[in-house]
């Protein structure tokens, strides 16, 4: 039998644990034989890497290529992968067999040494201390998470449980960070989510309480009431947060930029700090240094805030606050770097339909298309998401075409190395249902490279290319411009193949401008007709 390889990673595993550890040679051959029974041909590179990693020390050095190729084949390639197959060891330890145990305990060696691997080919990555491989010490003594008070996002026990439209419960950060990338499905179940709202699970959180506290596990801080505002932070954590505050609000220059800069890292590495930091003051403090002169606290500052602003409730504090203004002195004034992360910020911020109105009309328009046009390339993309994001209000779509946002998105669609094209498509086709931002359009020579975005970009491409055409066509003063242009330009070809290829709202955009194309060239047809007619009745006079 052929083992997936999700399956093969700790069955596997344990497998090899158990030959190596097998003192005679003849069960060395039995259990080799048993081994080798679960796996085709090409597991036996899998089978001989893992008794390589298997027999080494600990603290012996294993070439990193050996250990990419077995991550990736028990698909051990991530945090929560590695914690998945922990948890599943600490399920083996139910008996008292010392054989097992020392056996867990090179599993645990190889679990470790693919875990030293991800870090050290991804430094950056913040790995919380719930997420290490455990020893088999601590794997002994830890008790066994229920299955059902998992996130099946994170893996992790879950401390504010909510349901989707499937009936299935995830972590409330997790199931919202999922949604806000834009997936429509339940991940558990992949099926289409009827709606996006998410119920607090009360049943299910008091069962957790209850669990955390007959095995001794601490969840921290419970909360009176089960929204998303409240905060899991320890005493001791807190008491940080609390000095933090207090540095914050001191007179001394460096202690506010060294405050800041702690706050933004704490703010980047965990969901509860965000909340705990929020609930403790700190967001009108760093909004009053979006002024400092300091330019350091400056950037520690607005960064902090869009660490925070992740938490759909620190957007409305943030805004409370009026650090919106602030926010724009620094996009106007700060740093590069302060300018583009505080670009972000207003993205984050603008994922609130009444936060879109209020940016606006502060005047954040322009000064995000100046970074649009000169920023880095983390600096443009945060520019467009923006502005995007922006947009989607009508009211700001003039905004960004008085601030000149024309000709810069021309230059990112006609840049060779075309990076920029997807932001510029996107924020382009809502513009192209104002009207000046037609006008604009078209005055901007853009039809040519349209119609080459429906033949050759990407589906996404091809869709906003398509649909900035059917506004295009639609405006009743240069209609019958746009179409005879689209026409010499060779665009019922590439249109037709979209209709048949394309993304499901690609297709409909498709069909729309085939069916203004067929109606303008049968208008054509007609009107040369009744001129041949009028030119031969005149010659029969």
């Amino acid at each position: 039998m052929k083992l997936e390889n999700r399956d093969l990673s700790l069955v596997f595993l344990y497998d090899v644990c158990l030959v190596y550890h097998a003192l005679q040679v003849e069960l060395v051959h039995t259990q080799f034989k048993r081994a080798k029974e679960r796996l085709d041909t090409s597991d036996a590179e899998l089978f001989n890497d893992l008794s390589y990693v298997y027999g080494v020390s600990i603290h012996a050095k294993v070439d990193p290529v050996l250990l990419r190729r077995l991550a990736e084949k028990l698909q051990l390639t991530t945090i929560a992968d590695l914690k998945q197959e922990s948890l599943a060891l600490n399920e083996l330890l139910g008996d008292d067999d010392r054989d097992l145990g020392e056996a867990i305990k090179k599993m645990s060696v190889v679990l470790k040494k693919i875990e030293d691997y991800m870090q050290t080919q991804n430094p950056d990555v913040c790995i919380p201390a719930s997420a290490k491989v455990l020893t088999s010490d601590e794997m002994a003594k830890a008790p066994v998470v229920p299955d059902d008070f998992r996130c099946p996002i994170s893996l992790e026990l879950m401390r504010d449980p909510v349901i989707v439209s499937t009936g299935q419960t995830y972590e409330r950060v997790f199931i919202e960070k999922w949604l806000k990338a834009g997936h429509v499905t339940c991940p558990k179940t992949q099926q289409k989510l009827s709606s996006t709202s998410l119920t607090p699970n009360h049943v299910i959180r008091s069962l957790i309480i209850q669990w955390c506290e007959e095995n001794g596990v601490e969840l921290l801080k419970y909360p009176a009431h089960h929204g998303p505002d409240n905060s899991f932070c320890s005493a001791k954590e807190h008491a940080r947060v609390v000095d933090l505050i207090l540095k914050l609000s001191s007179e001394s220059s460096d202690d506010q930029r060294t405050a800041a800069a702690e706050i933004r890292l704490l703010a980047k590495c965990s969901g509860d700090n965000r909340v705990c930091i929020a609930e403790a003051g700190a967001i009108p403090l760093l909004a009053g240094l979006l002024s400092a002169v300091d330019s350091q606290t400056q950037e520690h500052a607005v960064t902090a805030l869009y660490n925070l602003s992740i938490n759909e409730h620190n957007k409305d504090k943030i805004v409370a606050a009026r650090a919106v203004v602030g926010i724009l002195h620094v996009l106007k004034r700060g740093s590069m770097e302060a300018r583009e992360n505080a670009a972000a910020t207003l993205f984050s911020l603008s994922v609130v339909d009444a936060n879109k109105v209020i940016i606006g009309e502060a005047g954040a328009v322009e000064p995000l298309v100046l970074l649009l046009d000169e920023g880095s390339q983390r600096g443009k993309r945060d520019a467009a998401a923006a502005l995007f994001n922006l947009c989607i209000y009508p009211g700001n779509r003039g905004k960004a075409l008085k601030a000149g946002v024309m000709p810069t998105l021309m230059g990112l669609l006609k840049h060779p190395q075309g990076d920029m094209v997807d932001e510029a498509l996107a924020i382009l086709a809502i513009l192209s249902s104002h009207p000046q931002g037609k006008v604009a359009i078209g005055a901007a020579e853009a039809l040519p490279l349209l119609v080459g975005l429906i033949r050759s970009g990407s589906p996404s491409n091809k869709e906003n290319a398509a649909t900035i055409l059917v506004h295009l066509c639609n405006s009743e003063e240069q209609q019958q411009q746009h179409l005879a242009a689209a026409q010499v330009q060779g665009v019922i070809g590439p249109l037709c193949e979209m209709t048949e290829s394309g993304t499901d709202r690609g297709k409909r955009k498709a069909a729309q401008l085939l069916g203004c194309m067929h109606k303008f060239l049968e208008q054509q047809h007609e009107a040369r007709a009744q001129a041949q007619a009028q030119a031969q009745a005149l010659a029969e006079q």
